[in-house]
């Protein structure tokens, strides 16, 4: 994973459904197999050198009540046209364009980082996507991944920094869930 080329963002939008429809193994099938044969496909081309992915309402319908699963990539070269990217028919075409530079990350003090460039911020998020997919991947793939199989991978990151073991260690919390 590389740092995006912030004037070479694009994003797209797959539809997950409505809230109440949305399943934990609809989400994992839809990263299995959508999401990971969407971004391997780019990447062997060698269209795109970042990517990452969130669950987002649709942002220009505000009457549309389905959740979507949103994703960003930098293109290694500039593309002027949708129909560049070659994108499977699953992919929103109406909500894939282009984006403007995302100078900052809500939450993300890019001041406190060594170089101050938003962009290594936007590199370590594409890799915790890019980490999201391998889990999904290594489970088979006719089950539902436990969800407590998956919180017991993410207990993983937040057990480097002590985060989760407050209660047990009587730690101050450094963060709230």
């Amino acid at each position: 994973m590389e740092k995006p080329t912030l004037n070479r963002m694009w994003h797209t939008y797959i539809k997950l459904g409505l809230p109440s429809e949305i399943t934990l193994k609809l989400i994992q099938d839809v990263i299995r197999f959508k999401i990971y044969p969407l971004i391997s496909d780019l990447q062997e081309n060698e269209f795109i050198n970042w990517y990452h992915f969130l669950i987002h309402p649709n942002p220009k319908d505000s009457k549309d009540s389905n959740l979507y699963f949103h994703i960003r990539f930098s293109v290694k070269k500039e593309i002027n046209n949708i129909a560049d990217l070659n994108l499977p028919h699953y992919c929103e075409e109406n909500l894939t364009e282009k984006i403007n530079p995302i100078y900052e990350i809500k939450g993300i003090n890019s001041n406190i980082l060594k170089k101050e460039e938003i962009e290594e911020a936007w590199k370590i998020i594409g890799e915790q996507s890019e980490w999201v997919i391998n889990m999904i991947n290594i489970h088979k793939e006719d089950i539902e991944i436990p969800t407590i199989q998956i919180i017991q991978f993410m207990h993983f990151f937040m057990n480097m920094f002590g985060l989760g073991m407050q209660a047990q260690l009587k730690m101050p919390p450094f963060c709230t869930f």
